[in-house]
This record gives C-alpha cells, sequence and structure tokens, in this order.
C-alpha cells in the first residue's frame, strides 16, 4: 500500500491533454479553458446611469431645475446639460455630457411639467464609470479555468461566443461480479443489485464527460478480458468496480498486464479503498475501486475526479474544510487514513454518522461530507478541529 498523497501524486502525474478543440459558449460548462479570455471592450462602455433619475450638475443640486430632454436605456443624449438644466435618464442609458451627478427620482418633486426640484441636501454620482469594471485588454478568464455558470456571462459579455477548451477524455464504466444484477432485476438469494456503475454514472455527470457504461463482467479470466478489450476500444479512461482484491476470481491485475498497462499501484492506505488500483498506458488510464458503493464513491472523489480533471487541463485537488467535532470519536484499527461519513451543523460542528463500513451505503445519504481520521489516530475528543471533505 502507498498513502493517498503519493497515490494522488502518482494520478496527477500520469494526465497529459487530449488536444484542444473549440466549443460553443453556451455548451461550454465543466469545460477547461485552453486561452485566456481577453475583453474586446472597456465595462461599463460609457459613462452610465446606475439607477433611473436625472443628470445634473452636482452643483445645482439646490436649484430648480429644467428637464430638458429624457434618454431611455439604449439610446445616445442629444443635448449637452448645462447650469440648472438636466435630462430625465433611466438605468443604464449614457450621461450626458456636462453632468455628473444622476439624482434618484425617488428624491424629486415635480415644480412643473418642464421643471423639477431634488428634495434631498446631497447626493452620491450614481454614475457607473466608463472602464471602472473592466479596460478593454484585461484577461477576464485565464487558461485553466473550469466554467461554471457564473463564467457564463463573462464570456457572452465579451463576445466570446467560441472558444477553446481542452478536449475531454471519453470515460467507460465496467462492474464486475457474478453477484451483481441490474437495477430493474429482482436479485436472488445470493445477488445483489449494481450501484457502482450508476453512482459513478452521477458522480462523472456532473463533470458534463461522455461516459458509457458497459454492464457486468462475470468472475471469469474469459469475460473480464472480453470487457476490458471493449472498454480499451471504446474509452480513454477505463473506470472497473470490483475484481481488484486478491481472491481467486479476482482476476483484473491479471488482465491489465497482459493488455500492455502498467500498474503504478495497486493498494491504498486509505479507508475506505483499500485496494484501488491505477494503471495506464501510453494513451489510457485505468483505475479500478473495490466492489463495496462507498469505496467506489470515495475513491472516485479523492482519486478518478483528479485524473480526470487534469486529462481535462485543471489541476485539481478535493477541498478540505475545518470543523468542531460535535462528541467523541474512537476507532480500534489506526492503519489506514479513513474518510468518515458526518452530518455538518449551522453551527460549524460535524457529528459523525452511524457509519458499519464500506458496503453501507446509506451511511452517504444524509451525510454532508467525509471526515479525515489520520493513520495512527484512534481517538478526536469533542471540541477538537478536524478536516472535512464535502459532499
Amino acid at each position: 500500500m502507498i498513502p493517498y498523497e503519493e497515490a494522488y501524486e502518482q494520478v496527477i502525474n500520469s494526465t497529459f491533454r487530449l488536444g484542444i478543440e473549440i466549443v460553443d459558449f453556451q455548451n461550454s460548462l465543466n469545460r477547461i479553458l485552453a486561452e485566456d479570455i481577453v475583453s474586446d471592450l472597456n465595462m461599463p462602455p460609457f459613462n452610465k446611469a446606475a439607477m433611473d433619475g436625472y443628470a445634473c450638475r452636482k452643483e445645482d443640486l439646490q436649484n430648480v431645475l429644467e428637464v430638458i430632454e429624457i434618454i431611455p436605456a439604449g439610446a445616445t443624449p442629444k443635448k449637452r446639460v448645462g447650469k440648472n438644466q438636466c435630462s430625465k435618464i433611466m438605468t443604464g442609458a449614457p450621461v450626458p455630457e456636462g453632468s455628473d451627478t444622476v439624482i434618484m427620482v425617488e428624491y424629486t418633486e415635480e415644480v412643473d411639467e418642464t421643471h423639477i426640484r431634488f428634495t434631498q441636501q446631497d447626493s452620491k454620482s450614481n454614475i457607473c464609470l466608463l472602464g471602472e469594471d473592466v479596460v478593454k485588454g484585461d484577461v477576464l478568464l485565464k487558461k485553466g479555468t473550469c466554467i461554471k455558470e457564473k463564467h457564463i456571462p463573462v464570456l457572452a459579455m465579451t463576445g466570446a461566443v467560441h472558444i477553446k477548451v481542452y478536449k475531454q477524455p471519453k470515460v467507460a464504466i465496467v462492474s464486475t461480479g457474478n453477484e451483481l444484477v441490474e437495477p430493474q432485476v429482482t436479485p436472488d438469494t445470493s445477488q445483489i443489485r449494481n450501484s457502482n456503475a450508476y453512482q459513478m454514472l452521477a458522480q462523472i455527470g456532473t463533470l458534463n464527460l461522455p461516459v458509457q457504461y458497459l454492464g457486468i463482467a462475470a468472475d471469469t479470466l474469459e469475460d473480464t478480458e472480453t470487457m476490458l478489450q471493449k472498454a480499451i476500444h471504446q474509452s480513454d479512461v477505463i473506470i472497473m468496480s470490483g475484481g481488484v482484491s486478491m481472491g481467486d476470481y479476482d482476476y483484473v491485475p491479471r488482465v491489465l498486464k497482459q493488455a500492455g498497462f502498467k500498474i503504478h499501484f495497486h493498494g491504498v492506505a486509505t479507508k475506505p479503498g483499500k485496494k484501488t488500483i491505477f494503471a495506464t498506458t501510453a494513451n489510457q488510464w485505468f483505475v479500478g475501486v473495490p466492489g463495496n458503493p462507498v469505496s467506489a464513491f470515495v475513491q472516485f472523489e479523492l482519486l478518478i475526479k483528479p485524473l480526470l480533471m487534469g486529462i481535462m487541463g485543471k489541476i485539481y485537488k478535493p477541498d478540505f474544510y475545518k470543523f468542531t467535532l460535535q462528541q467523541d470519536f474512537f476507532r480500534k484499527n489506526a492503519g489506514r487514513k479513513s474518510f468518515e461519513p458526518v452530518v455538518v451543523h449551522s453551527d460549524g460542528s460535524v457529528t459523525p454518522m452511524e457509519y458499519h463500513g464500506s458496503a453501507h451505503i446509506n451511511a452517504l445519504t444524509y451525510a454532508d461530507g467525509l471526515m479525515v481520521v489520520e493513520r495512527g489516530i484512534t481517538q478526536i475528543k469533542k471540541g477538537e478541529k478536524v478536516d472535512v471533505r464535502l459532499i
């Protein structure tokens, strides 16, 4: 076994980019930018009114003001504002020359049809100045940015409608095990429904990656070889659950070597997921996780997600946050770094959940995160700070 930190480094160091392609910005969520996005204009592109009101000279605020024109958003002012004059203006409209203040319409009163009076003592300028947010040529999004919802309006604002991104890896998921049946099948007394494949399909779905589930391989050398070859011909990254331990029917390490894969590690000092295996060829990646569903879930978050993100051009490391333990925590076996499901409370504390081990997928149902318990630690006292990976 190797420590998790070493396993992570080996996974990240194995990644390389698959190339660059151009996509429509509307279809770019979770893609990784392969270029800087540079603004082609100033923002705002002109001095604009921050609210509805009247554009005037600050020195005239206590005088009766003549309304000389109305400026709706999208229109260009036609008149210059002079002494004791103003222009009625709408939010977002260009501020006319001569004015340096927009007084809020709520703080004015009509004197007659063409004159208004400011009803307060003073006013902010209420003007968004040209270029105060962005100057033409500014880098708005850096190469390597993972595009999220908040980035879409930035791309639209600067006209970056076709953007360069790194190509996505094609992912294949394979389950192994004679005991497995698909979810729509009622299992008999020696069978269980396959949950791992669908769990990982959902996890990969959050990354918006092309993925296909190839099915269940029986616990035979022939079926494992056949399924692996099918995955090799259809994907860049192969994820397999089950068949990675040391039992009589665990054929994955053998077929990987026969297929030309180099096994970098087979065993990570984590709980759950001890028997995780990672292998590569010159242009493909393989991750095998134990068949227990919590192991599959945790190892996807800790190793597979960083692998997929790395191939797409983003160095990704799971974030851990500090929380206060609400009750004492004990464990007997401290030989591995463990990830324990916890509930996070609004006061910044966490409580460990009832957890029976790596087959207890229900423990994750209401969990908010995974608490890290380092190797060698058997007890954490109430009130101590702990690292938690939110899920």
